[in-house]
């Protein structure tokens, strides 16, 4: 039985709404260009978490999430501007707000786990 991937799954659940927000500001506020921001950057996390997971190596795994956290955090920012600009109310704006921080801590959580994973197997391979 496989484990289930947190990260993965929460990620695809953001674009998800991402998505469905996108669809809603377009359709009934007749914005364009932040949501366009919003859903190209909302989206584009997950399919960094996924193209992370085939990683050639460690460090291209870390590469990957690293730009998958920067695209969060870019997220964070065009629902900021949402929400500041009232095209979201603050219910939403908390709502995926706290999405978005729960994926960006838990990416900066992998990204320093394997990092200290690297240099453990440094220590290890030059005390052998």
């Amino acid at each position: 039985m496989a484990s289930k991937n947190i990260i993965k799954d929460k990620s695809f659940d953001f674009a998800i709404s991402t998505v469905r927000l996108y669809q809603k500001l377009t359709a009934e506020k007749r914005e364009f260009v932040i949501s366009k921001q919003l859903l190209r950057s909302g989206t584009s996390v997950g399919a960094l978490i996924r193209e992370a997971e085939q990683g050639q190596s460690k460090k291209d795994f870390i590469h990957k999430l690293s730009i998958a956290q920067k695209e969060i955090n870019e997220t964070l920012y065009w629902l900021e501007l949402l929400n500041a600009t009232e095209f979201i109310d603050i219910e939403l704006f908390q709502q995926k707000h706290d999405q978005a921080l729960e994926i960006l801590k838990l990416l900066t959580a992998i990204i320093k786990t394997t990092k200290s994973r690297i240099v453990e197997n440094k220590k290890t391979a030059l005390s052998s």
